[in-house]
C-alpha cells in the first residue's frame, strides 16, 4: 500500500528533522535545508509542493528568521510554526513543547510526547 504525504514540514538542520521525526505519528514528509536554501532549490521545492500542506519550522535567531521570510515570499500558502524563543533552536525545545506545537497545527503527534517532561 503506498502511503499519500500531503503534509511537510520544512526545518533547518537534521538534528531538527531527528527531533520533528521522533515526535511526529503520520506520514510527513520533514525537508532540511541545512540553514540556507539557494533560489534553484527554492524553485525546485515550490514547483515540488504546490499542492501540499506546508508548514515552516525554523529556529528562532536571525538565520532562522532569514529563511521564515524567504519562504513567506516564496510559499505564501505556508503556515509558519514559531517555537518559544527562550528555546532559540528546534532541537533544543522540549518534546512536550514541540508535541504541542506540531498538534496545534493538526499534525498527529505521539502521544508519550504530550506527558514527557525535558529532553
Amino acid at each position: 500500500m503506498v502511503v499519500m504525504v500531503e503534509k511537510t514540514i520544512i526545518v533547518e538542520g537534521t538534528s531538527d528533522r531527528k527531533r520533528v521525526a521522533e515526535i511526529v505519528n503520520e506520514p510527513v514528509e520533514i525537508i532540511c535545508t541545512n540553514g540556507t536554501i539557494g533560489i534553484t532549490r527554492m524553485d525546485e521545492l515550490v514547483e515540488e509542493l504546490f499542492e501540499r500542506d506546508v508548514y515552516i519550522l525554523v529556529d528562532a535567531d536571525p538565520s532562522g528568521e532569514k529563511l521564515r521570510q524567504q519562504f513567506k515570499r516564496e510559499l505564501p500558502n505556508a503556515r509558519h510554526l514559531y517555537i518559544d524563543r527562550n528555546y532559540k533552536e528546534v532541537a533544543t525545545t522540549p518534546h512536550r513543547q514541540l508535541a504541542s506545537l506540531l498538534m496545534s497545527a493538526n499534525i498527529d503527534v505521539r502521544g508519550e510526547f504530550l506527558q514527557k517532561e525535558g529532553f
